[in-house]
């Protein structure tokens, strides 16, 4: 058995989802963050008073799993076009998880990054296409030698209509990925609101934009190579 196929092994028990009776039970009380990205200057969270619309002024969000966030929420910072980017968890049950606790795999999130952006600068394809490229979504529980649920690959949407969307970048992005003889697509694609309890949680705020505050720090990006067509 290689080295690998023993780290695989090794962490067997946390690439299963847990299901959500025996999800940790979490808090009501969210973590605090810093007002604005690190960045990018702009809010990380709505700003209306009782509002869920972190896009107002005809932004758009959509919620992107492709392994550590870390990583994901730097490509996405760098974005023209793109407003804000915060890192957190979402497609689980456990309200407002600590890290320790996501990294136990009893909680079912994935770590996450919101992505607010212009549709006039760059539309949600546009958005998807670098989702695509950046990552491998052909890995199921994982992403290179980060294993276990918190890595796995998902596109969690606020509307039908962009879950629609992303369904269709996935299945334009399907041929090319076997043509090339990879495993299917295994990224999990729908509304936030049927995703685990239909909520994003933001992580702790020493995760957000933590690559632009340790510039060396930890990166994982098992990208395919392949590109997306169009």
């Amino acid at each position: 058995m290689s080295w690998f196929d023993q780290l695989i092994s090794a962490n067997s028990h946390k690439q299963t989802l847990v299901a959500q009776q025996a999800a940790l039970p979490g808090r009501p009380t969210p973590v605090a963050v810093a007002d604005a990205n690190l960045v990018l200057g702009h809010p990380m969270k709505p700003q209306a008073p009782g509002s869920d619309d972190p896009w107002r002024e005809g932004r758009q969000a959509v919620i992107l799993a492709g392994g550590c966030f870390w990583g994901v929420e730097e490509i996405y910072w760098q974005v023209p076009g793109v407003y804000t980017t915060a890192v957190g968890y979402a497609g689980g049950y456990t309200p407002n998880a600590s890290y320790e606790e996501v990294c136990t795999a009893q909680t079912g999130h994935t770590e996450a990054v919101l992505v607010v952006f212009d549709p006039k600068a760059i539309d949600l394809d546009g958005i998807l296409k670098i989702f695509w490229e950046s990552h491998d979504p052909t890995q199921d529980m994982r992403q290179g030698n980060d294993i276990g649920t918190q890595y796995r690959s998902a596109i969690y949407t606020f509307s039908d209509a962009d879950a629609q969307v992303a369904q269709a970048s996935a299945d334009r992005f399907a041929p090319v990925v076997a043509q090339a003889g990879l495993d299917p697509i295994a990224t999990e694609i729908k509304p936030l609101a049927a995703a685990g309890d239909g909520q994003f949680y933001y992580a702790e705020d020493y995760h957000q934009q933590y690559l632009a505050k340790n510039p060396n720090g930890y990166r994982c990006h098992s990208a395919t190579g392949l590109k997306y067509p169009g």
